[in-house]
């Protein structure tokens, strides 16, 4: 099994090159003259965008494939009161260069919407705005020219005190969804509400690719064992919403999330880095039912953690480990 290894938004190498920089609110208010104020905004946004490049240039000199970008690319964009506000024609050949950049040497990007976009909602105004930051995703992705391929990965959501009627609500509103949004989604298993095995019910019902999250699953479980689990896992990556846009000659690998315990305490928290062992435990089960994964890795120390576990993972040569470049590994069953 080809293991392709990412991170999350941020390097812990490249200086000065934050994709996340932004203006609160009370600041944008108290600027005099609101127009200058937004292309303010706009100029922070093409800077985010501009280190978004950076990063990717610095990950192709490490032959990283996998990156999940910053949601906050663009500072204050989903306010409600900048409805009026539209920053893509301004950042046009911004995004584009981020896209192309992406294309051109076959990476794989993806979000992460945060923790308010809730499709389990019992309130109509939290569903809309749901909806609204979903579409913002989606036009960030369409205007980096990315295709259905580049997904936004959310979580089911609340439980609101019933977790059937709330698991029955997300199906409901994603089903409401317009398809060039459900061609974009993946779910995945969160550490407090819902297992692995109710997200992955969900997928299977909905017809969407689930990403794995390893360390959620171990924190919030019901007994089921990753190796039941994994087989079925791997086929909601076979839907016609999974491969969207992909072709059979290559089509698009499973994803999951790896991060370990940041102590005994608190056991949900992130590491600075991953723990081989129970990873390399899982790949090896996995590598029996799957030719190839994309690994993105939830340590707090980013791309640095990642060249430590592939460090790890060098050490483990001969033992069904095979280093295939940087950030790339074959794993034997």
């Amino acid at each position: 099994m080809l293991v392709r290894f990412g991170y999350v938004a941020m390097s812990m190498v490249v200086a000065n090159a934050s994709p996340s920089r932004t203006m609160t609110f009370k600041r944008f208010q108290a600027l005099p003259d609101r127009e200058a104020a937004l292309r303010k905004l706009e100029r922070i946004a093409a800077e985010n965008l501009h280190n978004t490049l950076r990063l990717l240039k610095h990950n192709r000199a490490h032959d990283i494939r996998l990156y999940r970008m910053s949601s906050k690319l663009i500072p204050l964009v989903t306010h409600q009161e900048l409805a009026d506000w539209d920053p893509f024609p301004a950042l046009r050949d911004d995004f584009a260069a981020v896209g192309d950049y992406a294309k051109r040497h076959g990476m794989r990007l993806s979000f992460h919407p945060d923790h308010f976009t809730v499709l389990s909602t019992t309130r109509k105004e939290v569903l809309e705005s749901s909806k609204r930051d979903l579409g913002y995703h989606l036009r960030m992705l369409e205007a980096m020219g990315l295709d259905a391929r580049a997904k936004n990965n959310i979580h089911i959501g609340g439980a609101y005190g019933n977790k059937r009627a709330a698991g029955e609500r997300f199906v409901s509103h994603a089903g409401e969804l317009p398809e060039e949004l459900l061609q974009r989604l993946t779910l995945e298993n969160d550490d407090k509400t819902f297992t692995a095995a109710e997200t992955l019910a969900v997928c299977e019902r909905l017809g969407l690719p689930m990403v794995l999250d390893i360390h959620h699953h171990e924190v919030n479980n019901e007994g089921e064992p990753l190796e039941e689990l994994w087989p079925r896992i791997a086929r909601t990556w076979e839907t016609p919403y999974a491969q969207a846009d992909a072709t059979p000659d290559d089509p698009l690998p499973p994803k999951i999330h790896v991060s370990s315990p940041k102590s005994e305490k608190d056991i949900r928290g992130h590491a600075d880095d991953v723990d081989v062992v129970p990873l390399l435990h899982f790949l090896r089960m996995a590598a029996a039912h799957t030719e190839r994964l994309d690994v993105m890795i939830e340590a707090k120390h980013k791309d640095n953690a990642l060249f430590k576990l592939m460090d790890d993972l060098a050490a483990c040569e001969g033992e069904g480990v095979a280093i295939a470049d940087q950030a790339s590994v074959r794993i034997d069953p």
